[in-house]
């Protein structure tokens, strides 16, 4: 198993940054890839963007492409969503994900990002 957790959320007013950060524990040496999703108020769950783990390649969703940066730090088991130019439409839970091969089978708890206007 692989345990996330998800820390670095907050408020922030809209055009600002925020860096969130995924620790992950377990046996990291079975993990493919750490996916980043969100998931706002009355909206299906959204995937952002994901990072190979030993490769360390990124891939992004449209809508936050040129805004966003996945990077992982290896040592410290981490990997990291950085957000800028922040929107009120990106007001959502963000939740990092264990991507172990074939899907996405461990979820971290969530951590609140709200973008005030």
């Amino acid at each position: 198993q692989v345990q996330l957790v998800e820390s670095g959320g907050g408020l922030v007013q809209a055009g600002g940054s925020l860096r969130l950060s995924c620790a992950a524990s377990g046996r990291i040496f079975t993990l493919y890839a750490v996916g980043w999703f969100r998931q706002a108020p009355g909206k299906e769950r959204e995937f952002v963007g994901h990072i190979t783990w030993n490769g360390g390649f990124p891939d992004y969703a449209p809508s936050v492409k040129g805004r966003c940066t996945i990077s992982r730090d290896i040592a410290k088991n981490t990997a990291y969503l950085q957000m800028n130019s922040l929107k009120p439409e990106d007001t959502a839970v963000y939740y990092c994900a264990a991507h172990m091969g074939s899907d996405y089978a461990y979820w971290g708890q969530g951590t609140q990002v709200t973008v005030s206007s």
